[in-house]
């Protein structure tokens, strides 16, 4: 039989920390997990359009359980490409301040009234207004570049691409041309971003205030943040989604943990259940029994309010909302919350014995 930890694989493996008590969040796990490199629009983006594959999402996450059970692999994306020096840049159609700088654009007040008179998508909260930054986090799924600033377009948009539970659109000081030696400081046009996300926005998610590129000062302004109020979907095989107050604590009958770090996918914590469950059967005990996963709690795990990624805890029963009584810890200074909390339970049942 394989361990309680479907992290055991790593066990071997030196951390400055205690191992996690059972259901605690398993801080080993997340530190080991690579977390997405693109976590945000690259600054010369004005279009990435979603490209999240929810079933393929499931399939990996079902192998990454089978690979803790053996040997870790680590996983990268390729660098993107770059503009050409002083190539024309797309786009640019919001209006922008007669005086071409910076500290015009964070100032001018047609961005502040848009910002604060935009309107809230019906099932949607709005989440912050009128910031001068955006939203950078493990959650990114895509961006759209818009003629108006126009919230309804944004959220037609999140509301069409599987797992998208929010957004953030914003104006953005951009350069005309690609800054480069030959043009280190070209003159600017406004941009108007609508960005995606598999998890809620926050304020403390908003840290992207710009950059420099070569000479010319990126800058944003007007950027509100919209979150959706629905749960996450159904997952085949299984009873669920039954909403929770945290995450689960229960007696008994805990087998393990998943953590993927990026979308919010309760998806990827039911192909963790299948594949533990799968795992355990080819590996019976002498009586043959089996631990079957037979419920598991998924929820969005973030980092001081910034959403991180997928928690999954798994059951041989299921359990109610009288036990969902985590709602978070503190590793040092840092604070770890639970949201979006849910539990599924499999239907039918798997016997546990061959």
């Amino acid at each position: 039989m394989r361990s309680t930890c479907l992290v055991a694989a790593l066990a071997g493996l030196a951390y400055a920390v205690p191992s996690p008590a059972p259901q605690d969040i398993n801080f080993l796990e997340i530190e080991a997990e690579d977390a997405p490199t693109v976590t945000g629009p690259t600054v010369e983006a004005v279009s990435q359009p979603v490209s999240y594959n929810e079933p393929a999402a499931k399939a990996s996450a079902a192998a990454a359980v089978l690979d803790d059970l053996s040997s870790p692999s680590k996983r990268g994306l390729a660098k993107r490409g770059v503009n050409d020096p002083c190539s024309p840049q797309p786009d640019g159609y919001g209006p922008k301040p007669a005086v071409d700088t910076a500290a015009a654009f964070l100032d001018f007040q047609t961005f502040h009234d848009t910002a604060n008179n935009a309107a809230t998508p019906q099932g949607y909260q709005r989440s912050f207004v009128d910031l001068k930054a955006s939203v950078n986090a493990n959650s990114y799924m895509g961006l759209y570049t818009f003629k108006t600033y126009d919230t309804i377009k944004c959220q037609q948009l999140c509301d069409a691409a599987n797992l998208c539970t929010a957004f953030n659109i914003y104006f953005e000081r951009d350069p005309t041309l690609a800054p480069a030696e030959a043009c280190p400081k070209p003159s600017s046009f406004t941009n108007i971003k609508c960005t995606l996300w598999g998890s809620g926005v926050t304020t403390e998610a908003a840290v992207n205030k710009g950059q420099y590129r070569r000479d010319f000062q990126v800058v944003i302004a007007g950027s509100n943040g919209y979150t959706k109020d629905n749960p996450p979907s159904a997952q085949p095989g299984f009873d669920g989604p039954t909403e929770f107050g945290g995450a689960i604590n229960a007696p008994g009958s805990y087998i393990g943990q998943k953590y993927f770090p990026g979308v919010y996918d309760a998806g990827k914590c039911a192909g963790a259940c299948q594949a533990t469950t799968a795992y355990d059967k080819r590996h019976p005990r002498s009586d043959g029994t089996y631990d079957a996963c037979q419920f598991f709690n998924a929820y969005l795990l973030s980092k001081n309010n910034v959403p991180e990624g997928t928690y999954c805890s798994m059951y041989t029963k299921s359990w109610g909302k009288q036990y969902s009584t985590n709602y978070g810890q503190y590793r040092g200074s840092d604070y770890y919350s639970v949201s979006s909390s849910y539990g599924y339970t499999l239907n039918p049942q798997d016997p546990g014995h061959i």
